[in-house]
């Protein structure tokens, strides 16, 4: 009888765990993937980080895209919790380039001046990423952009962002080669390389 019971006991231990594990290994759904910040923290933002993927709805811009040879992206915080600098360099072709914007965070999301452009703050399981959804036009293209302190990430890292543009029906994420060489930063000194 005892027998009998332990392994009915058994049976259901291994059942829960498979259940459990299950639970584990479900992906999130594409709601859960493509969602806003909820809260967006400023000195989370803050610092430089470089490009290490990207997709753009608009296919002539995606192949212009693959040209860049390396791009960053910096916050500054100088003013206040919501208005902040925002500096993006980009590397093509052995030439650098640089613009700087002064920009103002609504939750999760900011707008440029021109209001041609409203981005994004999507969230992402990566601790040191950012990752960016540009609208463009009023939806007329999406640009997707996925921003590090690390030039590689992890595999499921990675994967996760495959799966944010896979959900967008976006094209398949350009992941940038590491081993291209930044711009230098932008300085006084130094501001226009």
């Amino acid at each position: 009888m005892i027998s009998a019971y332990r392994g009915m006991f058994d049976g259901c231990a291994i059942a829960l765990l498979c259940l459990v594990s299950l639970s584990h290994s479900a992906p999130l759904s594409c709601e859960d993937l493509v969602r806003p910040l909820e809260q967006l923290d400023p000195r989370h933002l803050e610092g430089r980080r470089a490009l290490v993927a990207g997709s753009l709805s608009h296919l002539p811009y995606m192949e212009r895209f693959k040209d860049r040879d390396s791009a960053t992206v910096n916050f500054v915080n100088n003013t206040s919790e919501t208005n902040i600098s925002m500096s993006r360099s980009l590397s093509s072709h052995n030439e650098c380039h640089y613009v700087s914007y002064n920009i103002s965070l609504e939750g999760s999301s900011f707008t440029y001046k021109d209001g041609n452009l409203t981005t994004t703050f999507i969230y992402t399981s990566c601790h040191d990423c950012i990752l960016m959804s540009f609208d463009v036009e009023s939806g007329k293209r999406q640009h997707f952009y996925l921003f590090s302190r690390r030039r590689e990430l992890e595999q499921t890292e990675m994967e996760e962002f495959r799966a944010q543009v896979k959900c967008l029906i976006m094209p398949p994420p350009h992941v940038m080669d590491p081993t291209k060489e930044l711009c230098p930063e932008e300085t006084a000194g130094n501001p226009a390389v």
